[in-house]
């Protein structure tokens, strides 16, 4: 895990990964655009399902922000494909297996549940400017209306 965890202003760390459609995802493909990318525990889960749905609904209006969406899970490329079909997800699905990313992000972390600890997601979401400059962190999101507040913050940037 890094240091310091990211804050706006940092430059977001690079990233390759495998993607849903057999697609590569790197952040440099990005350079231009205003980039989210959430961090969320397992595909078809039901906060997850829900995040993924919302960001969905609302893809027309990140594109017209000139911002692109990218979720990122330690989950498989196969699972994200199955996952994306199901929901018809317009949006790439980011395939992390080996935790890299998630751990230059910060967002692979000791949680706790019913009193056992382990290591997983923490459900964080960021908003990456067009110069691959973090403009904003939500941590440890809530679902309902995250996607809503992330679009109001791409619009603004």
């Amino acid at each position: 895990m890094t240091g310091k965890p990211l804050t706006a202003g940092d430059i977001a760390p690079d990233f390759t990964l495998p993607g849903s459609g057999g697609a590569t995802l790197s952040r440099s493909a990005f350079a231009g655009k205003k980039l989210v990318l959430y961090f969320y525990p397992k595909d078809d889960t039901s906060g997850c399902t829900a995040e993924a749905k919302d960001f969905n609904a609302l893809k027309a209006d990140f594109n017209a922000a000139g911002a692109e969406i990218v979720g990122v899970s330690p989950d498989s490329a196969a699972s994200h494909d199955k996952f994306a079909r199901k929901y018809e997800l317009g949006f790439p699905l980011a395939s992390d297996e080996s935790k890299t990313m998630l751990e230059a992000y910060g967002v692979w972390a000791e949680k706790s549940m019913y009193g056992r600890k382990y290591m997983g997601v923490e459900r964080t979401t960021f908003l990456i400017d067009a110069q691959g400059r973090i403009a904003r962190v939500w941590n440890k999101v809530k679902v309902p209306g995250h996607a809503a507040e992330v679009l109001a913050a791409a619009r603004a940037l």
